[in-house]
């Protein structure tokens, strides 16, 4: 039997690779060979591309219908105006729903806060649904205020750091980070948001999982990966790593038309998933942003896709169909009958 490799990546060896990382189209269908006038590509996108290469290496040479490539390539149906698709469908930086508690810190539901440690993706994904968010106004700097309003709250049990992404602070960044949300006496629980260890595993650095595995909060990383094939050698040891330091790991999806929206896709990605030592937490129904319009799912599709899920797969790999209603007091899941939206309790 192989032991796998559940060794740390060098300090400097992500961010040399996210410095070689994909920004052209162009550049990335001849590392492909793919035809350009397969697809009718963006040339000057607003949301710029951005694939680094180990995300790259797993789509399939020649195939111009790869669903890693599909998500992330600029197309031109980005541009069309769709009634219901707006800049802000969950409302984050409406001032009106009163979610912002300080710059960098948002407040949607009880209990836990959502700080935005940085405006920065490793990768673009087309459907984002923070494509449009005004991140200026958002920035690091702001964490100073954002760390007040956390500890003036003793209601706040869990702090979320998402973005961007949050690992793309640099170690000692992060690290200083957490100990300043360890150091609140009545933060109980860290969670992280990172679409990283899956498309950037080199991330996971000696420094890194020290800083995960000193915490005094448990730690909860929840991976953003919407199909099998983007796992591979190098993702499994990257959530060994993280395990060894006591991570918690979960994933969510989005459930992409042309991407995952077919049962078979979905059933081993969440067997995949567990097979690296990744529970399935959440898959979500795409969120109504401009420009996204042509990935998104009916909702009746949706069910029955998580239906075909629910005969065929354990309860525990069995992720919930949610979709995210601005105002609601959490995620509100998906029924069967007659597709009635209840709240989570």
């Amino acid at each position: 039997m192989i032991t796998p490799n559940r060794t740390p990546w060098q300090p400097d060896e992500w961010q040399k690779v996210l410095r070689d990382a994909f920004r052209q189209p162009h550049a990335l269908l001849r590392y492909l060979d793919i035809p350009a006038d397969a697809f009718n590509l963006d040339e000057q996108p607003d949301f710029p591309l951005l694939v680094p290469e180990p995300f790259a290496a797993r789509m399939a040479s020649g195939d111009p219908a790869d669903p890693l490539l599909l998500q992330v390539l600029p197309n031109l149906q980005e541009r069309e105006h769709v009634p219901g698709f707006v800049e802000d469908p969950l409302g984050e930086d409406n001032s009106v729903l009163g979610f912002q508690r300080a710059p960098a810190l948002i407040q949607k539901y009880q209990g836990r806060v959502l700080m935005i440690a940085t405006p920065g993706c490793a990768v673009n994904c087309r459907y984002c649904f923070r494509r449009h968010f005004p991140y200026q106004d958002h920035k690091p700097r702001a964490h100073d205020l954002a760390m007040d309003s956390i500890r003036s709250d003793t209601s706040i049990s869990e702090v979320i750091l998402s973005g961007g992404d949050p690992l793309l602070l640099g170690d000692q960044a992060f690290a200083t980070l957490i100990n300043e949300i360890n150091a609140i006496e009545h933060v109980q629980r860290i969670r992280v948001h990172s679409r990283l260890p899956i498309v950037l595993p080199q991330r996971v650095t000696q420094s890194l999982v020290g800083a995960l595995r000193s915490s005094r909060c448990p730690t909860v990383l929840v991976v953003h990966c919407n199909h099998a094939h983007e796992l591979d050698a190098q993702t499994k040891r990257a959530f060994a790593c993280l395990r060894d330091a006591g991570v918690h790991l979960l994933n969510q999806s989005v459930l992409l038309a042309g991407v995952n929206d077919e049962t078979d896709l979905l059933c081993q990605l969440s067997q995949s998933l567990f097979e690296q030592g990744v529970l399935p937490y959440y898959l979500h129904m795409p969120d109504a942003v401009s420009g996204t319009a042509h990935f998104d799912v009916t909702e009746q599709r949706a069910v029955t896709l998580h239906e075909g899920m629910r005969e065929r797969l354990p309860g525990y790999l069995l992720p919930r169909l949610v979709r995210e209603i601005p105002g609601k007091a959490s995620k509100t899941p998906l029924q069967t009958e007659g597709l009635q939206l209840v709240d989570i309790s």
